[in-house]
């Protein structure tokens, strides 16, 4: 019996070891993925050696004898940081989420595969010119060599899912594509009106999109124009059930996709307006949060003085925001419509077209879904696009939906037209390679060492033959057809403007003499305005003073619509107590102060009571901020009904109902509320965030100022729940350059350098970022701490 209680010990005690053992490896395995710090590390490929510093916040420079060898370091980079991140860009859009996810991401996989975004990145990669082919294989062949090097312990993920599959030149086309994607949206509001149409009549329908009236000059400021209501086209009836249904059933942010309902801002002030005597440019991209952010800082030096400097994003061999040694550049979104639905008329299994009945072009996709059988589905094409009313059972009886994409179109240049621009030498030069970029729409906003800035449009813009794009149309007899693309030169460009300074905050940038159409909506004019008036606090500017602009959070549309609420009758109570504080308020969104919660509660609840007293129920549109400037301007006043105060019931009892809501979360008074209570800025891993504990432990969050409508960026979650005012979208980049002197060129990202979450770069940037702050990417830095020698 003694001797059977020892061996039972000894067991018990060998199985603790093994588990806990287990429990180590299981725990420790992660830092197993950690990158080293220095090596010389040998790539196949390379023609010469390469240097690498690391810096004290992971930002490496690069030099490298020539342009292949430098880009081909920053692949090895990009994958030795960010290889998951790559991973999920290239299996989103290639629609093979599903396989490592499980249902989960269905939704997102199906539509991907019905889009066909890798068939046509690999088509695009082949018509691509020589050089910029050989770019991207450079780049492929670097992350190729961190793979191999590495194999599953290149990331912390891979552990579990394998190593990854070699990167294919064709994969990195694909940001690209997801840009294009989801940086034009329009087709998503086309269902939404299409839905609506069926309960209101065209004028009551326009102006729930108001038309906009400002002079579309990026140069010009021309006031508060109040939208007027717009003349809309006819469109077919539609069943707003079937609407409702095909939106399910495709992707929508935050749920499923990375990238939000866009905005951006970017300004350039000419030498005249500059105190260091060299052009100025600021931008700060605004997209959804995520850990990491998709921007990762580097500096690619060259010999002859040669440099690119600024943000690039993994899984891209470009600077995608930046300068080199002449230019710096950076982007808006444009907001042109350029995504038509059309209504195509079933002939037996064919579709009609004004030539006859035309087979749908077609194709099996099997999905395959972990834990799950594949998920085959079969995908249809007219000569529009992709039927996407295959998704959500949404067309009218006999008739299928088919969208019309610019981004779909073949022969998509833009990575040769990016290419351009990271080497030209002159707003002249750039301004050429930019009629390269043919996806997505976009403002490129450049200045160059000689002084001068432009803002010149990019992106492939459709011509119709008649209709303005917002609705559904008939496919079936061509009348709506795209018929060609607005021509480059013809694109409402701008350079070098009288005042010396041209900015863009999604604003409209058609003039209003414009030759061409661009779209009919438009993001309302509050940052343009606000970035303007900074601007003309003063004659002269510096690169602090830029970077201090990107941090403003004083609201303009705060200051259009308080009239309305200081013209309220006086109350008693919290009411009375908001009032108040609204009346002496200027619209500034400071994280610790009340009226931006009370506001931003407000507004929104205010829209909503005003588009239901006009017929249209809750749940059908959400109540934008450009309809309620409208709805409160006396053109738009008969939304609320009869009478010049007929508004002022529906706004009381929005701020009431907007009262009791915080109240039953925050309690109180609300003089003792504070707006970063409930507005903190969010980053979260795209996977990981569903993981109980590990999600919390990995995640970035902290209190936020500023919101929807100020220069900083505080985008919100939305809704009635406990996350409305989770600010998960804006600048998760801030870039300043001062072209003067090659060291001219500032920049922070959101989160940290690394995509791995036990590395020290995960989240060290993120204290940067939330202080306002910035760091120089000269040719060197201050504390080195990781250095490599890539050999050839």
């Amino acid at each position: 019996m003694l001797l059977l209680r020892r061996w039972l010990r000894r067991l018990a005690l060998t199985l603790l070891c093994l588990v806990l053992l287990a429990v180590a490896v299981v725990v420790g395995a992660p830092w197993l993925t950690l990158p080293s710090k220095q090596g010389e590390p040998q790539i196949g490929g390379l023609r010469a050696p390469v240097s690498i510093t690391i810096d004290d916040y992971g930002v490496p420079r690069i030099a490298a004898q020539d342009e292949h060898d430098g880009t081909m370091a920053l692949g090895w980079l990009h994958a030795r940081d960010r290889m998951f991140q790559m991973e999920l860009m290239r299996r989103g859009a290639a629609g093979r989420l599903s396989e490592i996810a499980g249902p989960s991401t269905l939704r997102l996989d199906r539509f991907s595969r019905t889009l066909g975004l890798e068939r046509r990145a690999e088509a695009d990669f082949a018509t691509l010119p020589p050089d910029t082919r050989n770019l991207l294989q450079a780049y492929a062949d670097g992350v190729n060599a961190y793979i191999r090097a590495r194999g599953r312990f290149v990331a912390p993920e891979f552990l579990l899912l394998g190593a990854p599959e070699p990167w294919k030149p064709s994969d990195s086309l694909l940001w690209g594509k997801v840009m294009g994607l989801w940086l034009s949206g329009s087709w998503r509001a086309d269902l939404e009106r299409a839905g609506l149409a069926r309960l209101l009549p065209p004028d009551r329908l326009a102006e729930i999109w108001p038309r906009d009236e400002t002079p579309g000059r990026p140069d010009q400021v021309a006031g508060n124009a109040v939208p007027a209501a717009a003349q809309h086209a006819e469109a077919l009836p539609f069943d707003i059930a079937g609407a409702a249904r095909l939106l399910a059933a495709t992707p929508s942010w935050p749920s499923d996709a990375p990238l939000p309902p866009t905005a951006s801002n970017s300004w350039a002030l000419m030498p005249s307006r500059s105190s260091s005597g060299g052009a100025l440019l600021a931008n700060d991209p605004h997209l959804g949060f995520q850990a990491p952010i998709i921007w990762y800082l580097a500096r690619i030096d060259l010999p002859g003085g040669r440099f690119l400097a600024g943000a690039t994003s993994p899984g891209v061999p470009f600077m995608v925001i930046g300068r080199n040694q002449n230019l710096a550049w950076g982007f808006t979104t444009t907001s042109s419509d350029v995504q038509d639905v059309f209504i195509e008329r079933l002939s037996g299994d064919q579709y009609d077209t004004p030539d006859g009945p035309q087979p749908f072009v077609t194709r099996q996709e099997r999905i395959m879904v972990r834990g799950q059988p594949d998920d085959v589905i079969t995908v249809r094409e007219t000569r529009h696009g992709p039927v996407i009313s295959d998704l959500g059972e949404a067309a009218p009886p006999g008739h299928v939906l088919a969208v019309a994409m610019a981004n779909l179109a073949p022969n998509d240049t833009a990575a040769a037209g990016l290419h351009g621009v990271n080497r030209a030498r002159s707003v002249a030069e750039a301004k050429e390679a930019a009629r390269l970029i043919t996806s997505p729409p976009q403002n490129l906003m450049m200045a160059d060492a000689e002084g001068h800035v432009a803002m010149v449009l990019t992106g492939r813009t459709p011509i119709r033959l008649q209709g303005d794009g917002t609705m559904p149309v008939a496919g079936w007899d061509g009348a709506h057809d795209w018929v060609g693309w607005v021509a480059f030169d013809e694109m409402p460009h701008a350079t070098d403007p009288a005042g010396g300074a041209l900015a863009n905050g999604n604003n409209r940038v058609e003039p209003q003499d414009s030759r061409v159409f661009l779209g009919r909506d438009w993001f309302g004019d509050w940052r343009f305005r606000r970035i303007h008036e900074r601007l003309a606090e003063q004659e002269k500017h510096n690169a602090a003073g830029m970077a201090a602009i990107q941090n403003d959070i004083r609201s303009l549309f705060a200051a259009d619509i308080m009239p309305a609420l200081r013209a309220l009758p006086a109350q008693e109570g919290a009411m009375g107590e908001a009032l108040s504080l609204l009346t002496h308020w200027d619209g500034t969104m400071s994280a610790d102060r009340p009226e931006p919660l009370i506001f931003n509660a407000w507004w929104r609840e205010a829209a909503l009571a005003i588009l239901e007293k006009g017929g249209v129920p809750r749940g059908l549109t959400y109540g934008r901020p450009e309809f309620l400037r409208f709805a409160l301007s006396p053109a738009g006043r008969h939304w609320c009904g009869e009478g010049e105060r007929a508004c002022d019931p529906l706004l009381l009892d929005a701020l009431r109902v907007s009262l009791q809501r915080l109240m039953a979360q925050l309690g109180g008074s609300p003089r003792d509320w504070q707006w970063g209570t409930l507005h903190q800025a969010r980053f979260e891993h795209p996977l990981l965030r569903a993981v109980p504990v590990l999600n919390r432990l990995i995640r970035m969050e902290a209190p936020t100022p500023g919101d929807d409508q100020t220069v900083s960026r505080g985008g919100m979650r939305g809704g009635d729940g406990a996350d409305a005012y989770i600010h998960n979208q804006g600048a998760g980049l801030r870039m300043v350059a001062d072209l003067s002197t090659p060291d001219g060129v500032w920049a922070v990202i959101a989160t940290g350098q690394s995509g791995n979450p036990v590395s020290s770069h995960w989240d060290d940037a993120f204290p940067l970022w939330l202080g306002g702050k910035v760091m120089q990417l000269g040719p060197t830095s201050g504390l080195v701490t990781g250095s490599f020698r890539l050999r050839p």
